[in-house]
């Protein structure tokens, strides 16, 4: 049963990607490979080798079944068991949440993210002591939840002794952008030597031909189905090489094989093929009941079809899948059930029910329901996609048309939370198909207008939305306003590209929801203070916008309470001016996520935390959380990527054009495609920003006036300063005019220092003499209360440029020359060279090179030395930032390299001191 010693012919391309994967690992540095190719075209013998050859290495192994692939965990857990001996040494939260998912102990559902974290450092403490391997067989068999977890982990490998080969049959799928290496057919010499070493008969050079041909130098396919034909057929039959399919054609050979067994040993080896896990105790166990005898074995094994020893082990896993699909219906729910009786009710229920629900004929309520509480286990543990399989079988089994739809509908949520948005939406037809009660009929819309948000945004979800939150009203007022809330929200974000649904038309609706039965809490108070200011102006939504804020502020809101309104809870501070509660509602945003491994939650926290230190003029810092962020997105998976609006707002203030052209240009149509306004809003604000530090005018003032067209946008508020300076500087002082009149409603009602100091600083530039200084100096009294750093030196700027202008040279020096260090010290190259210009008009002569403090470091070095010169251990920067203590230190080792330090303690003298 040696397959793998005659099946790698040659394969000297395969191999070398194998050994360099290996001898990467030996050196520290860690890594994954992706096997790709069709069944039987040598996959498995490569991992065999990938085992033979890692001399030194400690192995572990895990394998994907078909047959189970919604057994949440199951496939990691198998992989994890050898290193459980280990997880003390992780970070309590990282072993809590491996505790839970693997049903070791009882406990909140884990984000999978925060799953595959505790994954990552399992397996780079178990490389600490020795070099690993890991081998993943059949990978695309994988139950989601593992794979998930597993491409994590082989995303964030760097600094580790850890090797990971996964073997898959087709391209995509969670291991899309890994390395891969595409396994091909062998070439017509090495095709016809392996050929050749398997007959024991002369073969008619035509037929030799054909074989050839037809096998497409598949090695297995080349070694194995001769074994089925008889000498008559090799002398001259050409039927026998007529089926469509080659990994068919191969399972074919297996067949007969299989087909050739005594009945008792053909009915074992169907046993061992429904039983995934390889365990010999069970599959005799479940043998024992169908009165199978222990000689049965010899014969399977003496078939060559599978082993039975210490595990269960096939000659290939296409034995495994032959033997399955050639058995009847009937037979495979004998197996079923015998295994479902033969495992243990109290060690593995899911594993049990699953069986039952396989051998059940027909409807079947008992096993639906004993189904539905292992969906609530797996939801437990963490494995939603694992439970909406086994809700999705449930209603399978369910004759009751209510229950059934019930069922349906929650499979169908469960679905749209681990993105299978097109099994959701079959749930929902499937849902749909009984009378649905008035509750089930306000689900089946809040989740149709949820999967509507997904694939179009805001494009047609608000009046989804709508619809499904005035169903739940006679219901549930509780989620009736909080799918009020949600309809807003994606109004919000759609902006300008809603259709029949944008945020004044949702806010003139949800203005007019049933109060809730219960003291208001940050949600209740943000949809009415949202809808309220939509629709009846600043001045009567601030107040109670404002009390919103103070409630998300507040440490009695719960987590799970806050992160569904993250996002909007920022652009409510936004739209308040309210600089304080933005950063303080980034930053916890950013622990709480961090700490519950949640990473779509955690990319847009990141995103405005990023924002606040591009304002307060920390563009270090704001680098390396946009660095952060966008690792986080590439070991998430694409589905997770949002707009940057960071990134952009970054390269914008720092002046960098080819930069931000190429954010807005590889961004832009995505925007529009998945209705995302708000982006294309973000878009025209960093480009009148980028101008207007160019002094560009004109330039600016176009990209505002687009920006500021769209008053449903709530952020187009955020423009209008923009508009202000770039009209004024254009000779357009009636659209300043108007542009502060729009301006001075929202900063009047927000009424903090950041607020009034750009309104001031507006004013000052359409004022003259006397009030307009007063006003200048009011901007930099009141910004300078903010931290902004960077609007306090946008406001001495302006006011050094009308200092000049009035022929107080000295008086605008000292002026510009602040505002210039600013923006040296924070590398705004655009504003930075505004201001050098007007100094050298004053008679005063500054460096034009802008000081980059630390080009030596990137953004990740950065942020790890940064971290580590406050004094954090490398454990704690490593659960931070979801990489592995072993990646910190490789990092930090490079940082001392670059600065020309030897420890921890020179890091604070060596970095550039933060912004006050």
């Amino acid at each position: 049963m040696r397959v793998k010693l005659v099946m790698l012919v040659n394969r000297l391309t395969e191999r070398a990607a194998v050994d360099s994967l290996l001898a990467s690992a030996r050196g520290g540095m860690g890594s994954a490979l992706v096997l790709r190719g069709e069944p039987g075209i040598g996959k498995t013998a490569l991992l065999e080798y990938a085992i033979e050859s890692a001399s030194g290495f400690r192995i572990a192994r895990a394998g994907g079944v078909e047959s189970e692939m919604e057994l949440a965990f199951a496939a990691l857990h198998q992989l994890c068991v050898p290193a459980l001996d280990r997880l003390e040494r992780l970070p309590g939260p990282q072993r809590d949440a491996l505790c839970v998912a693997f049903g070791l102990r009882a406990g909140e559902a884990p984000d999978r993210f925060l799953v595959g974290l505790a994954v990552l450092s399992l397996l780079s403490e178990v490389a600490g002591e020795q070099p690993l391997l890991c081998v993943v067989d059949d990978a695309q068999w994988l139950d989601r939840s593992s794979a998930q977890a597993l491409a994590f982990v082989a995303r964030r490998l760097l600094a580790e002794r850890v090797a990971v080969i996964f073997a898959v049959r087709e391209p995509g799928g969670e291991f899309t952008g890994l390395r891969e290496q595409l396994v091909q057919g062998l070439d017509d010499t090495d095709a016809r030597a392996l050929l050749g070493s398997f007959l024991r008969v002369p073969l008619d050079e035509q037929v030799r031909e054909r074989i050839l041909a037809e096998m497409r130098g598949n090695p297995l396919a080349l070694v194995e189905l001769p074994r089925g034909l008889t000498p008559q057929d090799l002398a001259g039959g050409f039927g026998v090489l007529s089926a469509p399919a080659l990994p068919d054609r191969i399972e074919q050979t297996f067949l007969r094989r299989y087909e050739a067994l005594p009945p008792a040993a053909k009915q074992l080896s169907l046993v061992a093929a429904v039983e995934s896990g390889g365990d010999p105790v069970l599959v005799w166990r479940a043998a024992g009941r169908l009165g199978i005898r222990p000689d049965a074995a010899a014969a399977a094994e003496a078939g060559g079809l599978l082993l039975i020893g210490a595990r269960v082990v096939f000659r290939h896993p296409l034995v495994r899948s032959a033997v399955y699909r050639a058995a009847s219906p009937q037979e495979r729910r004998t197996v079923h059930r015998a295994l479902a009786e033969a495992t243990d009710p109290q060690a593995d229920p899911d594993r049990r029910a699953w069986h039952r629900a396989e051998a059940a004929p027909g409807p079947d309520e008992e096993v639906a329901a004993e189904l539905e509480r292992s969906a609530g286990r797996a939801r437990a543990r963490g494995g939603v996609a694992a439970a909406a399989a086994f809700l999705e079988r449930a209603a399978a089994l369910t004759l009751d048309p209510a229950r059934r739809a019930d069922r349906a509908l929650a499979a169908a949520e469960a679905k749209l939370q681990v993105a299978a948005f097109d099994a959701a939406l079959g749930l929902l037809a499937t849902a749909e198909v009984a009378p649905l009660d008035e509750r089930q009929r306000a689900r089946a819309d809040l989740l149709r207008g949820q999967i509507a948000f997904v694939f179009r945004r805001g494009m047609e979800a608000p009046l989804l939305l709508l619809k499904a939150a005035r169903e739940f009203e006679p219901l549930d007022v509780g989620v009736a306003r909080l799918t009020y809330l949600e309809a807003l929200s994606t109004a919000v974000f759609a902006g300008r590209l809603a259709v029949g649904g944008g945020a004044r038309e949702v806010a003139e609706v949800a203005r007019w929801a049933p109060a809730s039965p219960q003291p208001a809490d940050g949600p209740d108070l943000l949809l009415d203070g949202l809808a309220l200011l939509i629709t009846e102006g600043y001045a009567i939504g601030t107040p109670v916008l404002k009390r919103a804020l103070q409630a998300f502020r507040s440490e009695h809101i719960s987590n799970v309470e806050a992160m569904p309104w993250a996002w909007l809870t920022f652009h409510a501070a936004l739209i308040l001016w309210d600089c304080e509660s933005w950063r303080l509602l980034s930053a916890r945003q950013v622990s709480l996520a961090r700490d519950a491994g949640a990473l779509v939650v955690l990319s847009g926290a990141l995103n405005a935390l990023s924002l606040s230190l591009v304002w307060t003029g920390d563009f270090a810092a704001a680098a390396a959380l946009i660095a952060e962020r966008e690792e986080i997105v590439e070991a998430a998976g694409s589905q997770f990527r949002l707009h940057p609006f960071a990134a952009l707002q970054l390269a914008a203030w720092q002046g960098d054009e080819a930069k931000t052209r190429a954010l807005i240009e590889g961004n832009l149509t995505t925007a529009v495609s998945r209705g995302a306004g708000l982006a294309l809003a973000s878009i025209d604000y960093v480009t009148a920003v980028l101008h207007n530090g160019l002094g560009r005018y004109e330039e600016a003032l176009a990209a505002a006036q687009q920006g500021s067209e769209h008053p449903q946008e709530l952020l187009s508020t955020l423009i209008l300063p923009e508009l202000i300076e770039a009209a004024v500087r254009s000779g357009q002082a009636a659209r300043a005019t108007e542009a502060l009149d729009r301006l001075a409603e929202t900063t009047r009602a927000a009424g903090t220092d950041w607020a009034l100091g750009i309104e001031a600083r507006s004013r000052a530039l359409l004022g003259s003499n006397q009030a307009a200084e007063d006003l200048y100096r009011e901007a930099i009294e009141r910004l300078g209360r903010t931290g902004l750093r960077i609007e306090l030196a946008r406001a001495r700027l302006l006011y050094g440029e009308w200092l000049r202008s009035q022929r107080r040279r000295g008086e605008a020096r000292d002026q510009l020359r602040a505002a210039y260090e600013v923006f040296v010290s924070a590398g705004a190259r655009a504003f930075a060279e505004r201001a050098r210009i007007e100094l050298r008009a004053t008679g005063e002569r500054a460096p034009k090179r802008i000081a980059q403090t630390r080009d030596v470091l990137t953004a990740r070095e950065a942020h790890i030395a940064r971290l580590a010169g406050q004094g954090a251990s490398n454990p704690e920067i490593a659960a931070q930032l979801y990489i592995s203590p072993a990646t910190v230190a490789y990092h930090l080792r490079k940082v001392f390299a670059a600065l020309g330090i030897s420890s921890r303690g020179q890091l604070a003298g060596a970095l550039p001191a933060e912004p006050d």
